[in-house]
C-alpha cells in the first residue's frame, strides 16, 4: 500500500475559513478539519474591509494545529479564497492597509465610468468576463477617479490567495484562475490585458509574474517553517486559487451534458469548456469565462446565491432570535409555495441593512404578498433560487447547443435538501448533491496532481466519487413549477 500523503488546504470564502488536512493513500481521499474560523467584513468610517491579518493567523493556527497533532510535516499547502478582492504592498513589500471588500460602495460611478470609456463589447472580447461592480477592474478605477493615495504608494497587487501566498513564501505570483476574476486577464492568451490596464491608467507595475494551478509556488520561508514546527521545505503550491476553481475540480462525474452548481454564499453555474465563449450571444447573456485548471474554461453565471437566506438569518439574530438552519427550513418547507418570488440578482439585494425589508420591498413593487415570517421569508429565497437557476441554463444550452441532462451541485449549499429538491423540480432534471467540501477537496486533489500523485483531474473525479457520499433528487411537482417558471420568466423581464 502507498504510503499517506498529508495535504493541507486552507479554503477561505466571504463568510468562514477553514484549514484541512487531505489524506490520499492512493485510493481515497479523506478529510479531516483543523481549524474552522469567521470572516466578515468589517466596516470603518464607512469603507468595508477584509481582517487580512485575522485570516493569516488562522492559517498559521491551523498548520500549527497539524504540526502539533502529527508531529511531521505535510507533503503540501495550499491556499484557495474567493475572487476579486485584493491587497497592495509597497517597495518593501509591506501591506500598505486592509484590503476593502467587494461589498463597499466605492465602485458606484466608477462601474459606469469604466463601460462608457472603453464599452462591454471590447472588455467582453478581451476578458470574457461577467460585469459584475465587484470586479477588480472597477475597484482600480474607483481608486484612480478619486486620485487614491494608495495607488502611487503601491508596488504591487495581490488577490487574497497570492498575498497570502506571498506571506508564506515570500514570492509574489498570480495565479491564473482568480487573476480571471479581475476582468483585465487576457482570455484568449492568459496574460495580462495591457491595453485595458493602461486605458484606465492603471499602473501596470501593479500586476505580478502569472503562474498555472497545479505549480509550485516556491517552499515555506525557513523561518516560518521553524516557527510552526515544520521541516524546511514544504512546498506551497498553487491549486486553483479561485474557490470556484477548486470546486470544479471537485465536481464527481462533471461531463459534457451536465452543469455544476457551486452552491454557498454565491451560486456559480456552468460547464466546463476547452475554449472561452465570447460571441455576441455570450455578451448579451452576460456570462463569464473563468479560468478553469488544466487549460479549461469555466463557462458561467454568478447568482446571489444563498447570502439573501444568510442576510435574514443575520437580521434575525441581530433581533434577538437565534434561528437554526434545520428551524428554517422547516419553516420553509411548511410554508405554502410560491407566494412571492424575487430575483435574487436584483441589485437591492447586493449589500441590505436590512435584507428582509427589502425582499417585502420588491414584493410590493411587482405586486406580490409581501412575505412576513420566517418560514414565508426562508421559501421566497430558496424557491427564486431554484427559478434563476433554470433561467441561467436555459440560457447555457442555447449557447452552447449541449444537452443538460444532470445537475451537480456541490459546496456548503448541498447540504440544503430543500434547495436541492426545489432545483430538481424546477429544473425537471436530476440533481446529485455533494461533496459539501468540494473546494478544500478540489485543493487537495490539485496539490496531489502537482505532487504527481494523482495523474489528472478525470482520475482525481473519479477518486472523490468513489470516497465520498452523494445524494440523488428525483424532479417532484412539474405542472407547479412549470407555471412558477412561467411567472418568475415575467416577473424578471426573460
Amino acid at each position: 500500500m502507498a504510503a499517506t500523503l498529508d495535504l493541507i488546504a486552507v479554503d477561505i470564502g466571504a463568510s468562514g475559513g477553514r484549514v484541512l488536512c487531505g489524506a490520499f493513500d492512493g485510493q481515497r481521499i479523506a478529510l479531516s478539519e483543523l481549524h474552522r474560523f469567521g470572516n466578515e467584513p468589517i466596516a470603518l468610517d464607512g469603507t468595508l474591509y477584509w481582517d487580512a491579518l485575522q485570516l493569516w493567523q488562522s492559517l498559521l493556527h491551523g498548520v500549527q494545529r497539524y504540526a502539533h497533532a502529527r508531529g511531521s510535516a505535510p507533503a503540501g499547502i495550499g491556499v484557495d479564497t474567493w475572487g476579486v478582492d485584493f491587497g497592495l504592498l509597497d517597495r518593501a513589500g509591506r501591506l500598505l492597509a486592509n484590503p476593502v471588500a467587494y461589498r463597499d460602495a466605492r465602485t458606484r460611478g466608477a462601474f459606469e465610468a469604466v463601460l462608457a470609456r472603453l464599452g462591454r463589447e471590447a472588455i467582453f472580447a478581451r476578458t470574457g468576463i461577467q460585469f459584475m461592480p465587484i470586479n477588480t477592474i472597477y475597484q482600480l478605477a474607483s481608486m484612480v477617479i478619486s486620485d487614491d493615495p494608495w495607488l502611487p504608494a503601491a508596488q504591487h497587487l495581490l488577490l487574497m490567495p497570492d498575498l497570502l501566498h506571498y506571506w508564506l513564501t515570500g514570492r509574489i505570483t498570480a495565479e491564473r484562475t482568480n487573476a480571471s476574476t479581475t476582468q483585465l486577464l487576457d482570455v484568449h492568451r492568459g496574460v495580462w490585458a495591457d491595453d485595458l490596464i493602461d486605458a484606465l491608467a492603471i499602473p501596470r507595475r501593479l500586476f505580478p509574474e502569472l503562474i498555472a494551478a497545479g505549480s509550485v509556488v516556491a517552499p515555506l520561508r525557513d523561518a516560518l517553517a521553524a516557527h510552526l514546527g515544520l521541516r524546511a521545505g514544504v512546498p506551497v503550491i498553487a491549486t486553483g486559487t479561485h474557490d470556484t476553481a477548486n470546486a470544479v475540480v471537485a465536481v464527481p462525474g462533471l461531463d459534457g451534458h451536465s452543469a455544476y452548481i457551486s452552491s454557498g454564499t454565491w451560486s456559480l453555474i456552468g460547464i466546463e469548456t476547452h475554449q472561452p465563449i465570447v460571441d455576441a450571444a455570450a455578451l448579451a447573456l452576460n456570462v463569464t469565462n473563468e479560468g478553469g485548471v488544466a487549460g479549461t474554461t469555466r463557462v458561467l453565471k454568478n447568482v446571489m446565491g444563498l447570502w439573501l437566506l444568510q442576510e435574514c438569518r443575520r437580521h434575525w439574530q441581530r433581533a434577538g432570535a437565534d434561528q437554526r438552519w434545520e428551524d428554517i427550513l422547516a419553516a420553509a418547507a411548511a410554508a405554502p409555495p410560491f407566494a412571492s418570488l424575487v430575483d435574487p440578482d436584483a441589485p437591492e439585494f447586493l449589500a441590505p441593512a436590512d435584507m428582509p425589508a427589502a425582499l417585502r420591498a420588491f414584493c410590493a413593487r411587482t405586486g406580490q404578498p409581501q412575505p412576513e415570517g420566517v418560514g414565508a421569508l426562508a421559501r421566497c429565497c430558496l424557491e427564486s433560487l431554484a427559478l434563476k437557476y433554470c433561467v441561467v441554463l436555459d440560457g447555457l444550452e442555447r449557447l452552447t447547443g449541449r444537452t443538460i441532462r444532470v445537475l451537480r451541485v456541490v459546496g456548503g449549499g448541498s447540504q440544503n435538501a430543500l434547495l436541492n429538491q426545489f432545483t430538481a423540480n424546477a429544473a425537471g432534471r436530476p440533481v446529485v448533491a455533494g461533496p459539501v467540501e468540494a473546494t478544500a477537496l478540489g485543493n487537495v486533489v490539485m496539490q496531489a496532481i502537482a505532487l504527481g500523485a494523482i495523474p489528472d483531474v478525470a482520475a482525481g473525479r473519479r477518486i472523490l466519487g468513489e470516497s465520498l457520499p452523494l445524494a440523488g433528487y428525483e424532479p417532484r411537482d412539474r405542472d407547479a413549477w412549470l407555471a412558477a417558471r412561467a411567472r418568475f420568466a415575467a416577473l424578471i423581464g426573460g
